[in-house]
């Protein structure tokens, strides 16, 4: 993506600010005239007191009069511009902000996987915030730039019409100046971004795994790492800032060379007679106003390569594609039976390494189905594909005989209540967190899933009960009380097929053999899948489905696995072989 592009993607967002933009554009001509106004007023007060004696004081009174007056309006009219480009500015970063969040809810789960999340992050935070810093300076040098351009040659040709051409002809240079360097600067203020990303996912990684990092002894070997990314940034920045330094001077000495050939050039003219003293003063402030805007835009081009950079990167993220839409004529599934069939699954996450294979069962309504395995042969992913977490490369997967393709996905995903051996709870009360799936559920409902989930003890203990507000790693619970209240949020739902990933893993044995008494009034008839690695728990499921290598090569109960010389029966015996 060229900056070209980035940068009318920008304006267009800006286009609802329309109304503050013609505000702005009006503010900067009435300030930039009432500023110009100021050295013609000093120039025809010049010209009232050359000569001994020969004083005008009651008309230089008259112009410090005028004097003031362009100055208390060119200050009020710089206020209203500085609201108004403040305004375009957070509005279309807020706009940015929301398109970006919606992005990550609506793009498909692959995204999500394989982006870090300290990226994901940088990008909506950091990011929008180099845009709207690019955007503030941006507008505003826009806006008082071309005000200050052409409101300066008007003046300037008004005065003396030779003397402008000379500001007019040596122009160009300062343009051509600030152009070359701008292109040099945008590739390393790029690379500056994409390098301060891979620190702030680095240290967000980190952070967030702690614990683990300190168990192992790893700080030392973390610290050079960051050292590593951190020289890099440094590095990256330094170069960025080496060759955007260089706009300013540059262009300043253009600008010198403009002033003093005006001086030149006016003085001339003074002698010759075709201009006055006053007019000459007048002549080299407006030579001045006139090359200003190009320094202060050299002086922002830092600020405005990087929000190009960051403006890069977010458009980046908006032009992922979505997660694909649902068929025209998708079918509404507001409940079902919960009979679900598979037949001859296939699917990767990479093509070149197959996964699933030609899977194939039929599941009734109320049964119990545990998936078992070792780790990696699939039995997660599975789960990812009943839910159109992932669509399937090939074969086809049913709940009460309607291909789940066309269903649709809200609908879909609304059947399955989960609870994972990976816990999450967003940062509220509790309460909050036990209807998130059910936000309408009443009091009594959301006590009567507590007191099945073996929450309600818990909670009861606490000063705030269930308006107790936890964070949202949930660090004030342990492991096993969140998990709890993930089951308690899935036993709210209610829905008709239940998903239980290693759901009581974190759970004391005493407390897990309540749970799965819960459990069993919760899948009473119910579909529910049980991914399992402790075989104990899921001895009274209706049916196993053996996974191994991408494949089920198994399927039966408990008892029929272990009547036979079969996988199942060596993975239960390695884990009660001493007993």
């Amino acid at each position: 993506m060229k900056k070209k592009p980035v940068l009318s993607r920008l304006l267009k967002y800006t286009y609802v600010c329309r109304k503050y933009i013609i505000i702005g554009i009006l503010s900067a001509v009435i300030s930039i005239a009432a500023t110009l106004a100021g050295p013609r007023l000093v120039a025809i007060a010049i010209d009232q007191m050359i000569g001994m004696g020969a004083v005008n004081f009651s008309g230089i009174a008259k112009i410090i009069f005028y004097l003031a007056g362009t100055i208390a309006i060119s200050s009020l009219f710089q206020w209203l511009l500085s609201e108004s480009t403040n305004i375009i500015a957070y509005r279309t970063v807020k706009q940015l902000r929301i398109e970006i969040f919606a992005k990550f809810n609506r793009a498909p789960l692959k995204f999500i996987d394989s982006t870090p999340h300290g990226d994901m992050v940088n990008r909506t935070v950091n990011d929008i915030d180099q845009i709207s810093d690019g955007l503030l300076q941006g507008f505003t040098q826009l806006f008082t730039g071309i005000a200050t351009i052409v409101g300066t040659l008007i003046f300037m040709l008004s005065v003396d019409v030779v003397t402008a051409l000379v500001v007019i002809i040596l122009t160009p240079l300062s343009i051509f100046t600030a152009f070359v360097i701008a292109r040099l600067t945008h590739k390393m203020f790029r690379q500056q971004a994409v390098t301060q990303s891979e620190l702030t996912s680095f240290v967000n990684e980190m952070v967030s795994n702690q614990k683990i990092v300190k168990a192992f002894s790893h700080e030392n070997e973390n610290i050079k790492e960051f050292d590593k990314i951190n020289k890099q940034l440094y590095q990256c920045g330094v170069n960025a800032q080496f060759y955007s330094s260089l706009s300013n001077p540059s262009t300043r000495f253009v600008n010198s060379m403009v002033y003093a050939a005006v001086g030149v050039v006016g003085a001339i003219r003074v002698i010759g007679g075709s201009l006055t003293v006053g007019g000459i003063s007048c002549f080299l402030s407006y030579a001045n106003q006139y090359t200003k805007p190009f320094n202060e835009i050299s002086g922002v081009l830092t600020q405005l390569q990087s929000a190009f950079a960051s403006a890069q990167r977010v458009f980046e993220v908006l032009d992922t594609e979505n997660e694909p839409a649902d068929k025209e004529n998708a079918l509404s599934m507001p409940s079902a039976r919960g009979n679900i069939s598979l037949e001859n699954v296939s699917f990767s996450y990479d093509h070149s390494r197959p996964l699933l294979q030609n899977i194939s069962a039929n599941i009734k309504k109320g049964q119990k189905i545990a998936i078992v395995g070792p780790t990696g042969c699939g039995k997660t992913t599975l789960i990812n594909l009943l839910l159109r977490f992932y669509d399937i490369d090939g074969g086809k997967i049913s709940v009460d005989g309607i291909d789940i393709k066309d269903i649709k996905r809200d609908d879909l995903r609304a059947l399955y209540a989960m609870v994972l051996q990976e816990t999450w709870l967003q940062t509220g009360t509790i309460r909050e967190n036990i209807i998130y799936g059910r936000p309408d559920a009443t009091e009594d409902e959301i006590i009567e899933a507590a007191k099945a989930a073996y929450v309600h003890g818990f909670v009861s203990r606490m000063k705030k009960g269930y308006d107790t507000v936890i964070s949202g790693e949930g660090s004030s619970l342990s492991q096993g009380q969140k998990q709890l209240l993930c089951i308690a949020r899935a036993m709210l739902v209610g829905s008709p097929i239940l998903i239980l990933d290693e759901a009581t893993s974190n759970i004391d044995s005493r407390t897990e053999i309540k749970v799965q008494r819960a459990f069993e009034k919760l899948t009473e008839g119910k579909t529910s899948f049980i991914v399992a690695h402790r075989l104990s728990t899921i001895k009274e499921a209706n049916l196993i489905l053996v996974m191994k290598d991408g494949n089920i090569i198994e399927q039966g109960t408990h008892n029929d696995l272990l009547c036979k010389d079969t996988f199942y029966k060596k993975l239960y015996e390695s884990q009660f072989s001493k007993a």
